[in-house]
C-alpha cells in the first residue's frame, strides 16, 4: 500500500479533520453570550462550570470498526470495554475524575443475546474504570444500520482550580508513556484491510490473531487518578490514539515534543506494515505504535511519578521532553 493506504481503505484523516472543523465553526457561531464552557475546542473532553469552584468534565466516543471484527467472530464481550475506555481515558485527560456514563446501541435488529454480552462488557469496563453506567439507549434502525454500533458519553467532576489543560508544560519537561494493550480501538479501517487475507485462527503472533484484534483497550483512569491525589505537579495528560503521539499537540502549552526514547511497539503493528506496505510516518499517525497513554510532570517528579506509574505498569519510562519547538513532534 502507499503512503495514503488509510484513506485507501476507506478513511480519509483530512476529510475527517475538515468535517469537524465545519462543525466546531457551526456551533461556535450558535454558542450563547454567556458560555459555561471552560476550555477551547478540541482538548480531550471538554468542562462545563458548574459555579465558581466545580466543572463537570464531558466527554463522548465510540468503538468504531473494531466492531467489525467482533461480528465476523461473534465475540461481543469485550467491546463493551472497548466504550468504555474510549470515553473515560478522555475524561480524565483534564484532570477529573470520572464518575458515570451512558450507552448508546444502534442496531439493525435487536438481539438479546449480543445485547447481554455486550453489556457484559460495559460492566466490566465501568469496573476497571471505577464508574457507573446509568442508563443508555437500544436503538433499533434497520432501515439506517447494517449490523450495530456502540458508543457512549462519560461525566466526570473537577475542581477548577485543579484543571490538567497542558497549559503550565515548560520545555524540559518529561514526557512518560504507558504501554498500550494493542490496537485499542483506532485505525481497524486499515488493521482490517492489510490484514484480510489471514485467517483470524493464525497463531504468528504467538495466539489467535482474533484474540489480538479483539484486545480491549486498556482503562488509565485509576493509576492516573491516583497519580492526581498525589504531590507530583501533573502538568499534562494525554490519551494517544488516533493521530498517535500528535494527540500531544492537543495539549494547551506552546511547546513541542521529542521522543527519543520510544516504547517497545507491540508485533500487531508490525504485522500490519509488512502486509500492507504502510509507511512509517502512516502507521505513527494511524495507530497509537504501543504508547497509549502519556504523562506530563515537572522534570523535578520525572522519578517519582515514574515509580508511582510503574507499580501499574511496569513498562512506563520517560520516552521524551518537552521541547521549545511550538508545534511539532519530532521522533526517530
Amino acid at each position: 500500500m502507499t503512503e495514503d493506504a488509510y484513506a485507501r481503505a476507506g478513511v480519509s484523516q483530512g476529510d475527517a479533520d475538515a468535517a469537524v472543523a465545519s462543525l466546531v465553526s457551526a456551533l461556535a457561531a450558535a454558542a450563547p453570550a454567556k458560555s459555561r464552557q471552560v476550555l477551547a475546542s478540541g482538548h480531550y473532553a471538554n468542562v462545563v462550570r458548574l459555579d465558581e469552584r466545580t466543572g463537570i468534565a464531558l466527554s463522548t466516543d465510540g468503538v468504531g470498526t473494531k466492531l467489525v471484527v467482533a461480528e465476523q467472530l461473534g465475540r461481543w464481550d469485550t467491546v463493551g470495554i472497548d466504550c468504555v475506555a474510549m470515553n473515560v481515558n478522555d475524561v480524565v485527560c483534564v484532570g477529573s475524575e470520572p464518575l458515570a456514563m451512558v450507552d448508546y446501541l444502534a442496531v439493525d435488529r435487536a438481539d438479546p443475546e449480543v445485547a447481554s454480552a455486550i453489556g457484559r462488557g460495559l460492566a466490566r469496563g465501568a469496573e476497571l474504570a471505577g464508574i457507573e453506567i446509568v442508563g443508555g439507549e437500544l436503538a433499533q434502525l434497520g432501515e439506517i444500520i447494517n449490523g450495530l454500533d456502540l458508543a457512549g458519553a462519560c461525566f466526570g467532576v473537577v475542581a477548577l482550580d485543579s484543571l490538567v489543560t497542558g497549559a503550565s508544560i515548560e520545555p524540559g519537561d518529561p514526557v512518560i508513556g504507558l504501554p498500550s494493550s494493542g490496537l485499542h480501538s483506532n485505525g481497524y479501517t486499515l488493521a482490517r484491510s492489510t490484514l484480510a487475507g489471514m485467517p483470524m485462527d493464525d497463531e504468528r503472533l504467538g495466539r489467535p490473531l482474533g484474540d489480538v484484534l479483539l484486545e480491549p483497550t486498556e482503562i488509565y483512569v485509576k493509576p492516573i487518578v491516583e497519580l492526581l491525589h498525589s504531590e507530583v505537579d501533573v502538568r499534562g495528560l494525554a490519551h494517544i490514539t488516533s493521530g498517535g503521539l500528535a494527540n500531544l499537540l492537543r495539549l494547551e502549552a506552546e511547546v513541542g515534543y521529542e521522543i527519543d526514547d520510544a516504547l517497545p511497539v507491540p508485533p500487531i503493528f508490525a504485522l500490519i506494515q509488512e502486509l500492507g506496505e504502510v509507511s512509517d510516518e502512516e502507521m505513527h499517525e494511524v495507530f497509537n505504535m504501543g504508547c497509549g497513554f502519556c504523562v506530563l510532570v515537572a522534570s523535578s517528579d520525572e522519578e517519582t511519578a515514574a515509580e508511582q506509574l510503574r507499580v501499574h505498569y511496569p513498562g512506563a519510562k520517560r520516552i521524551g521532553r518537552a521541547t521549545a519547538d511550538a508545534g511539532r513532534v519530532e521522533r526517530p
